[in-house]
């Protein structure tokens, strides 16, 4: 079972430039009923083995931007072991209505992605810079605390406020997420939050289907599978924030 979970989220991942954690951490929770804390702290081990490949894979492909991911980096580094740590200091209730928050905000953004055209709002080498370190500052915190990659953040960043390509900001993204999700799970690791048992089947599953989903994400019709994705994350966001999961 932790195979499959890790192939769906990969697979998931590698189409629309995610780490694949809003598909892993809710079926982990419902599925293998682990706790919400584990199930982030598990997923951040597979969302790192995500990020490799799919970076690899849309490397392959010319959609990469070495530079952008290096800064993206460098800040996301650093917090993401703090947003780990916020993370594991939260009630399981108000980690999940989190959780929930966060999946309805992936879900919108990837509705409005038709409308995320390349402005290039800031112009100049400086300017690109900052923001690149600060959408890796903000990416790296919820990349720790949702237990996610952070693709969310850095994709839309990309795209809105440098001009960047759709493909080119998914790669670079997935590259990115490397360090910072090595560190938020080293992190949760540290503090209890890792189910090791999941580990060997959640990975080649994640390997396989991220290498799969990569390619695909240039030949399958991407407004489809965008809607499709958006429609599962606002079920499970429903799921998550509905009045019945707060008393549970």
């Amino acid at each position: 079972m932790s195979f499959l979970i890790g192939f769906l989220g990969g697979a998931f991942g590698g189409l629309v430039g995610l780490g694949g954690g809003t598909v892993m951490i809710p079926l982990m929770v419902g599925v293998l009923r682990l706790s919400q804390h584990k199930a982030h702290g598990t997923s951040l081990v597979a969302v790192f083995f995500t990020g490799l490949t799919g970076a690899v894979t849309y490397g392959l492909q010319g959609s990469l931007n070495l530079k952008a991911a290096l800064l993206l980096a460098a800040t996301a580094i650093f917090t993401a072991r703090l947003g780990a740590r916020y993370a594991h200091g939260l009630a399981e209730k108000d980690l999940k209505r989190a959780f929930g928050w966060f999946l309805l905000f992936v879900s919108l953004l990837l509705l409005l992605k038709p409308h995320l055209a390349p402005m290039g709002w800031v112009q100049g080498e400086v300017g690109e810079d900052l923001t690149l370190l600060l959408a890796g500052g903000l990416t790296g915190f919820l990349s720790g605390m949702m237990g996610v990659g952070g693709g969310t953040i850095m994709v839309p960043a990309m795209v809105l406020i440098l001009g960047m390509d759709q493909h080119t900001a998914q790669g670079t993204s997935l590259l990115a997420m490397v360090p910072a999700s090595l560190v938020g799970a080293y992190t949760h690791h540290r503090l209890g939050n890792v189910d090791a048992l999941l580990v060997p089947g959640l990975v080649p599953g994640v390997l396989l289907g991220t290498f799969l989903g990569g390619e695909a994400a240039h030949f399958l019709p991407e407004a489809t599978l965008r809607l499709v994705f958006a429609g599962v994350l606002l079920w499970t966001a429903w799921r998550y924030l509905r009045p019945s999961a707060k008393k549970r």
